[in-house]
This record gives structure tokens, sequence and C-alpha cells, in this order.
């Protein structure tokens, strides 16, 4: 797999999914981005959490 040099915001959004994806080895485009994909909502998903908890906690 050629290594993409420009940063893009894409590249920043699929970042956390991607570098699980090459510690496994696994290639993060081989099943349509599936892993990928859940490794970056799980992320998001408490990176939300911890702001919506904060804002609720100081409101």
């Amino acid at each position: 797999m050629k290594k993409n040099t420009r940063f893009s915001v894409a590249n920043l959004v699929l970042w956390p999914g991607t570098k699980f994806c090459e510690r496994l080895g696994i290639d993060p485009e081989a099943d349509a981005g599936l892993i990928r994909w859940m490794i970056n909502t799980l992320v998001y998903l408490i990176v939300a959490l911890v702001i919506a908890w904060i804002i609720v906690a100081n409101s």
C-alpha cells in the first residue's frame, strides 16, 4: 500500500482506526473499512461523551 504523504481532513478523521489496523497488521481498506469504521466510531463516541459530561456537569 502506497503511503499518502498529504494530510487531509479525511486522513485526520480516519487516523485512529487506520493506526489501530496497522498495529494489528490489517489493511485498513481490506474489508471495505469496517474495522477502521468501528474503531473510529468508538473513539469519537468516547470523545463526544466526555465533552457532553463536562458540559452537563458545568451547567
